[in-house]
């Protein structure tokens, strides 16, 4: 059993930071139903390519995107802007344990679906909301993006080349870090919202938001602003503190080396036949590496081009030198750390034959996360869901997807 099997959750959220959080409470045994537009879905449904293929090697209908937050978790079609569609999700929320949603402020009120709403048809209710900007203060009404919100809090403008390297701006991360950890910040309170309810029997409302999830990660940025009033800048992939802690170029690809004290930058230049760099008294120690960085750089990076990637990470390991690729993601799925800890998985699709997912990295030794189902087809589970949830009849249903309700 998972550690969340008693667990039931009722995701009305879409896109990435609510579907991501509630795969993982999926992922830890949580029965969740994933409430969806009618002939429509989530917007991630749409947003490929690329998409899955079949058994016969062609794309499928199913994206990328979507496949990558949506597991172990049935998908239900609700029009959520009619009375009965409202009436079922009442009905669904008596018995379950969490909604989860990430719609405008104030905007599930016109249909009744809010937490002042809810909580009296079920008073432990753990209603979490998830936007850009939270429920109060005055941006609370503007959408939030990823990309927006990494600019607003900080990240963008500590993240990419130096201002004096040519052609340098400021950049966005390779995925949307801002909708990822909202989506991990909201498992955690929700799951502490639930060990108040047990200690207590009181439900309670979640505000998150983008914006003070992307701000609060900034972590010793942060409070090196707070601390010092000094405006961090961009550094690209150097350290302010220490050298060489960075990116090299090798003659096939990039590796990356952490000489974090003398001896180990010793070690370095001498692997690479030029060990007089450890004895320069520019050098010779971490200050005056710091303080000489843009003579020693240059050094170094003439240095590294003359071996592949492969040969570097072979010799500096052999010295006992902190170091590591910049892999592909061929190059992640096939690294023998990586294979041996499971992280790509495959499960059986009802209509694509195999599906290949990356694995939760949690790893619990009494209730481990278990792969029940993959992501699902829209509206796969709706007649089921009904049946087992709120003991509708075939011919109810027939009649709501008459009406064009589910």
């Amino acid at each position: 059993m998972g550690a969340l099997s008693h667990i039931r959750v009722l995701d009305l959220s879409r896109v990435l930071a609510g579907p991501w959080c509630t795969q993982n409470l999926a992922d830890l045994g949580a029965d969740v139903i994933k409430v969806e537009k009618p002939g429509v879905g989530d917007d991630t449904r749409h947003w490929g390519p690329p998409f899955a293929k079949d058994a016969q090697g062609k794309d499928s209908s199913e994206t990328a995107y979507f496949i990558a937050m949506n597991r172990n978790k049935r998908s239900i079609t609700v029009d959520i802007s009619t009375p009965e569609g409202q009436d079922i999700i009442r009905k669904l929320v008596a018995e379950s344990d969490v909604l989860i949603e990430n719609y405008k402020v104030s905007q599930l009120v016109k249909y009744g679906l809010d937490y002042a709403a809810l909580q009296k048809i079920k008073p432990d209710l753990i209603y979490c909301s998830i936007t850009g900007f939270g429920q109060t203060g005055p941006y609370a009404n503007r959408p939030g993006y990823d990309m927006i919100v990494e600019g607003m809090g900080g990240f963008m403008s500590v993240t990419g080349e130096a201002e004096n390297v040519p052609g340098a701006s400021p950049q966005k991360a390779g995925v949307p870090i801002a909708d990822i950890l909202t989506g991990m910040y909201a498992t955690n309170a929700i799951m502490a919202a639930l060990m108040y309810r047990d200690r207590t029997g009181e439900g309670q409302c979640i505000d998150m938001a983008l914006l003070d999830t992307q701000i609060a990660v900034m972590a010793n940025a942060a409070s090196a602003y707070l601390c010092s009033g000094e405006i961090p800048q961009r550094l690209g992939n150097t350290s302010a503190t220490i050298v060489p802690y960075q990116t090299f170029p090798t003659s096939d690809s990039w590796i990356i080396v952490a000489a974090g004290n003398n001896s180990q930058f010793k070690h370095f230049v001498t692997v690479g036949g030029q060990a007089q760099l450890a004895d320069d008294p520019r050098f010779h120690d971490n200050p005056e590496r710091v303080k000489h960085r843009d003579q020693l750089i240059p050094l170094l990076e003439a240095m590294t081009r003359l071996k592949t990637k492969a040969q570097w990470i072979d010799l500096l390991e052999e010295a006992k030198v902190p170091c590591g690729p910049i892999n592909n993601f061929k190059e992640v799925f096939e690294d023998p750390q990586v294979m041996a800890r499971g992280i790509e998985l495959t499960v059986p699709h009802p209509a694509l034959g195999q599906m290949k997912l990356v694995a939760s990295p949690m790893h619990l030794s009494k209730s481990p996360v278990q792969y029940k189902m993959p992501p699902p087809m829209l509206g796969q589970h709706t007649r089921e869901v009904l049946q087992e949830r709120l003991q509708l009849d075939t011919q109810a249903i027939e009649k709501l997807y008459d009406k064009g309700v589910l």
